[in-house]
């Protein structure tokens, strides 16, 4: 199977939750009920990733997935599995705001290989793979363009994204992301998503979340990297499995962790 197959059916898989989300985006009568951890979980959410699920399970029968609805589904004699998160910001889809899309992701052994993040309320898809770079597609432009992080080198200059402060404070972190913002140029409260994604886009040099699980992080980490940064826990590990996270563009992750790492 050549790698191009898998981007070709991740991106056929983004256009399938796209066609499910968008058709439930601003419904008046979108059922929303609350998991055990006490976040929201609407029927787009698992209407996404049965749909996901089922196709994969025709065109990839020996891959696993595990996905943030309905966990894992093994099989054991594949290393491959797919990593799905439906909606990435369900508490954004259910109030209407655009900021919400769906997340995927191919995990060989302990390296992701690709990544897919849809923003179809955004008009904006971005993906990567091993060695082929990062890309988006946005409204303003016919074709896809290459991305890639920015040149900035001191944390004066640097914009910085950051998730919830209380989520911060939760982790006994609150002071270390407030010394990060005074010693910024600028922040912006984008989290989910687009705070990794602006990183890649070399439209913003630094976004973090003190607290995230392996579905909100893995095709974020493909897409940060084959931009040209890097993408570790906050302690410095470049992993998309240990809980939280730190994209950078890379000549500021050090400073970055030096202030806010664990």
């Amino acid at each position: 199977m050549e790698p191009g197959d898998d981007l070709r059916l991740a991106l056929e898989l983004a256009e399938l939750a796209d066609s499910i989300t968008l058709g439930r985006y601003l419904a008046s009568d979108l059922r929303i009920d609350t998991k055990p951890d006490l976040t929201p979980v609407s029927e787009a959410d698992t209407a996404v990733e049965r749909a996901l699920r089922e196709r994969l399970a025709g065109a990839r029968p020996g891959d696993s997935v595990i996905g943030e609805e309905y966990g894992p589904s093994t099989a054991p004699d594949s290393t491959r599995r797919w990593i799905v998160d439906p909606i990435d910001g369900t508490m954004s889809y259910v109030r209407g705001m655009p900021t919400w899309g769906t997340l995927l992701a191919l995990q060989d052994g302990d390296e992701v290989l690709l990544g897919v993040v849809s923003a179809p309320a955004l008009h904006r898809r971005w993906w990567a793979a091993r060695g082929a770079g990062a890309w988006v597609l946005d409204g303003l432009h016919d074709r896809p363009r290459q991305i890639h992080v920015s040149a900035v080198s001191e944390l004066a200059d640097a914009q910085l994204c950051i998730s919830a402060v209380n989520e911060w404070e939760a982790i006994g972190r609150l002071d270390a992301i407030l010394e990060l913002e005074r010693r910024c140029w600028r922040t912006r409260g984008l989290g989910d998503l687009l705070s990794y994604m602006l990183v890649a886009e070399g439209v913003a040099e630094i976004g973090l979340d003190p607290v995230a699980s392996l579905w909100d992080l893995a095709a974020t980490q493909v897409i940060v990297e084959e931009a040209g940064g890097r993408f570790t826990d906050l302690e410095g590990t470049a992993t998309a499995e240990g809980g939280d996270a730190l994209a950078s563009n890379g000549l500021l992750h050090d400073a970055a962790l030096a202030i806010v790492g664990r």
